[in-house]
């Protein structure tokens, strides 16, 4: 099976990295288990829009959300995909808001989804209205999003995880640094990938946070974020 990567993100753990894909022949959405190594992963220059190809296959116990899982034993990876494939790629799970996507009502200000509520999915791709990208004023140095999506429900602060974006935060988050990504994205075509994590709780509530796991634009891209430094 071959794959197009549409998420690439990071751990605080950094010496590997995570990554999901839609394979183009059936519409499947593929995240490889286990985890790839950082490092194989820079120095292979694999990046959102990379053709991988293994012997993918459906783990044999999953838990939902996270229902991608797959398992492997061999990874090859081809090059990159044309910039229409990796649309493509990304309009295959393209949904009109995240309430649609997971299949869940959220109240304003809602970032995760209760453990007895866990959806059938756990990425999406959501169209924006508009998208902010912000410094988390409770921890200097990180990068968070705040967007609408398309049924004008706005959410604020959600986590980034893309690894790209996170790169660039540690070199340039700046005043001067955001301005110019917020320029930008004000300029493009905008498509986010969203993904929940696993079970996790922050205070009482436990349940699947939201985050976003990849930042997409359309025609045009920032080659320092979409690259490996």
């Amino acid at each position: 099976m071959r794959i197009i990567v549409t998420d690439l993100t990071h751990f605080q753990n950094e010496d590997c990295v995570c990554i999901a894909g839609i394979c183009l022949d059936n519409k499947v959405c593929v995240r490889p288990m286990p985890y790839l190594d950082s490092q194989v992963c820079k120095n292979s220059n694999i990046l959102p829009g990379a053709i991988l190809e293994g012997d993918f296959k459906p783990k044999s116990v999953v838990t939902k959300p996270h229902t991608e899982d797959y398992s492997y034993t061999s990874l090859k990876f081809l090059g990159p995909s044309s910039s229409d494939d990796f649309l493509s790629s990304l309009c295959c799970g393209l949904v009109g808001s995240i309430e649609e996507g997971f299949g869940v009502k959220l109240e304003d200000g809602q970032k995760h989804i209760p453990l007895d509520e866990a959806p059938e999915r756990s990425i999406i791709t959501v169209g924006v209205n508009s998208i902010s990208i912000v410094e988390d004023k409770y921890n200097p140095g990180k990068m968070r999003a705040v967007f609408t999506d398309k049924s004008g429900k706005t959410f604020r602060y959600l986590s980034i995880t893309d690894l790209g974006f996170y790169s660039y935060a540690k070199k340039n988050n700046t005043e001067e640094g955001r301005r110019k990504v917020n320029g930008f994205l004000r300029r493009q075509k905008v498509y986010l990938r969203i993904g929940l994590s696993r079970e996790h709780s922050v205070g009482d509530r436990v349940g699947y946070w939201m985050q976003v796991n990849g930042i997409y634009t359309f025609p045009d891209f920032l080659e320092e974020i979409r690259c490996h430094k």
